[in-house]
């Protein structure tokens, strides 16, 4: 039977604790490749790129790219983006803690696959609230985590999570009832919604 001679050291080998922000880096890089996994596994969904916060509080998605988008901008780069930022800000939310997405990027892509990114998107990114922004979105949205189809301006709690589908975001910019009528339902966001 052989010896076996283990060394130890006078000095034990205990790293440092990392630092708040090496780990926020840490998180954010572990994000970013999530997300490309995310893309990857519905080809052609990178068609129009998220954009926003890695740290959500708020997950926006609008079913359909909106001018801004099909002319080569991110999500929600448009003239939604911005009056989305304004309205969630009046309701408390910070425009820094938003994560933007479109759910149908292209048309004719595999709908199970889009579904199973938009959910590995809001997994990833872990908002308290996901906010569908028009019909299609909400249908995206309900078919991501095998719910029924949320009805407009009514929240509901679904893995810890509140979801709320509005009537139209985009659209009701340059219509001022339809605008009322979705700030109604955005300020339900706020609420606590029936649970799933």
């Amino acid at each position: 039977m052989a010896l076996v001679r283990l060394q130890v050291s006078a000095k034990p080998n205990i790293s440092k604790p990392l630092s708040d922000e090496a780990v926020r880096a840490l998180f954010l890089a572990r994000a970013r490749a999530e997300l490309a996994a995310a893309d990857s596994s519905a080809p052609g969904s990178d068609a129009v790129a998220w954009s926003g916060a890695l740290l959500a509080s708020v997950a926006a998605i609008k079913g359909l790219a909106g001018p801004a988008e099909a002319s080569g901008g991110v999500a929600f780069s448009g003239a939604d983006g911005e009056a989305l930022v304004k309205a969630l800000t009046a309701l408390g939310y910070h425009g820094d803690e938003i994560f933007f997405t479109v759910s149908r990027p292209e048309p004719g892509l595999d709908r199970e696959a889009l579904a199973d990114r938009l959910r590995l998107q809001v997994e990833t990114v872990d908002p308290g609230l996901v906010l569908a922004l028009d019909a299609d979105a909400s249908v995206d949205l309900a078919e991501a985590f095998g719910i029924e189809p949320l009805a407009f301006g009514v929240p509901v709690r679904v893995l810890g999570r509140r979801l709320l589908a509005v009537d139209g975001f985009e659209a009701s910019l340059g219509d001022s009832a339809r605008k009322r009528r979705v700030w109604e339902q955005l300020k339900a966001g706020k609420a606590e919604g029936s649970v799933y």
